[in-house]
């Protein structure tokens, strides 16, 4: 049965790293109440993003959270987070390239549960912490994707239906999404960010190298441990 619309609900898009954390920490600033999504798609850091997951809905006191399978990614392939065949692009953050950590369309296919499960809790907000200015230049992460993916949540839900995507650091540099976190007292130290280990965050990905970048452009340390920094 679907619940009323409350503008104030949220649904929360919270894969276990830093940008997601610090969305969720800004919405709740802002007396929204979290609803927490994760997609489970056989990344090769899968147990410990869920285990992030889950730990940063404890924190937040989470009033809901969805766990999704989405392994068709998997399948599908094309990208280094899911096929151990492709290496993962080591850190070149001057690169206008699109690294293989892509995962093509991934976040069109997140949204989409999303905005179901929006439209079951009476949520009025999507938010999710997508990076355009400081980020691996992922085409499904700018500004324009979104503006353009609200209009397929206008004319493909009820007409009563007012769900409205936000994306509070698409325009933030990371070293920005550090301090905000730090200034909302987000548990930075819950998070995970590296794409190719589980115990030692390797360092030496694109993902660790922006991450660890955001620190020092923050005058922080980071709470993770790295093999190397």
């Amino acid at each position: 049965m679907n619940l009323p619309s409350d503008p104030r609900r949220a649904v929360i898009l919270v894969s276990g790293g830093m940008d997601s954390c610090v969305t969720a920490a800004i919405m709740q600033s802002q007396g929204y109440q979290l609803n927490f999504l994760h997609t489970n798609y056989g990344q090769r850091t899968e147990r410990k993003e869920l285990e992030c997951f889950h730990a940063l809905a404890d924190h937040f006191n989470a009033a809901r959270r969805l766990i999704v399978d989405m392994r068709h990614l998997g399948m599908i392939g094309g990208s280094s987070l899911t096929d151990t065949h492709i290496e993962v692009t080591p850190a070149n953050l001057e690169s206008q390239e699109v690294p293989t950590s892509y995962v093509p369309f991934r976040n069109a296919g997140m949204l989409s549960v999303a905005v179901s499960w929006a439209e079951v809790i009476g949520a009025g907000a999507i938010a999710i912490g997508a990076v355009e200015e400081d980020s691996s230049g992922y085409p499904d992460c700018r500004s324009v994707f979104y503006e353009a993916y609200q209009s397929v949540v206008e004319l493909g839900t009820r007409p009563e239906t007012a769900i409205t995507i936000v994306t509070p650091v698409i325009h933030m540099s990371k070293g920005d999404i550090v301090e905000m976190g730090i200034r909302l007292s987000a548990p930075l130290h819950l998070t995970w960010s590296c794409y190719q280990s589980e115990s030692l965050a390797c360092g030496k990905c694109d993902s660790c190298a922006l991450r660890l970048r955001g620190f020092r452009q923050a005058g922080a340390t980071d709470p993770v441990e790295y093999a190397q920094r």
